[in-house]
């Protein structure tokens, strides 16, 4: 697996992957929601770490830190389950020493996944960071 440093001509695609994998993830998000967060993603990607990961010559997801914060990692919807989340995670850790994430409670996958991948839950706050009924799970290695 290849990673590289996304530019901001990566934007549009970064933004197509994120809304396929939170369609077949976040089942839970109202749609008004969805496009609301669709809208206000691509203004943090010039504040954050953003990397793009590849199978060969192919684009499976992109992941986002800043801080030793995992902001965001999402994939492909058709590579999940594969173990490529694992190896991101695992090289997010070893090379940005990362050692926290906020999931979506109401996400069960992301939260057993990361908890497979040696971090636990510290705390929860009741709304995300926008203010919206989505309840947010505090991770930490």
């Amino acid at each position: 697996m290849q990673m590289r440093q996304a530019t901001s001509h990566d934007y549009d695609s970064i933004l197509k992957l994120w809304e396929q994998s939170v369609l077949a993830t976040h089942d839970f998000l109202k749609q008004e929601d969805l496009q609301a967060i669709k809208k206000e993603i691509p203004s943090y990607f010039p504040h954050l770490n953003v990397q793009l990961w590849y199978i060969d010559t192919a684009f499976i997801g992109f992941s986002a830190i800043q801080h030793q914060h995992v902001e965001m990692l999402f994939l492909n919807p058709h590579e999940i389950g594969k173990g490529y989340g694992k190896q991101i995670i695992q090289q997010l850790i070893q090379n940005f020493d990362v050692q926290s994430v906020d999931v979506n409670k109401d996400n069960e996958y992301a939260k057993i996944f990361y908890v497979k991948n040696g971090f636990s839950i510290i705390g929860e706050s009741p709304m995300d960071g926008q203010g919206r009924p989505y309840p947010i799970l505090h991770l930490q290695r």
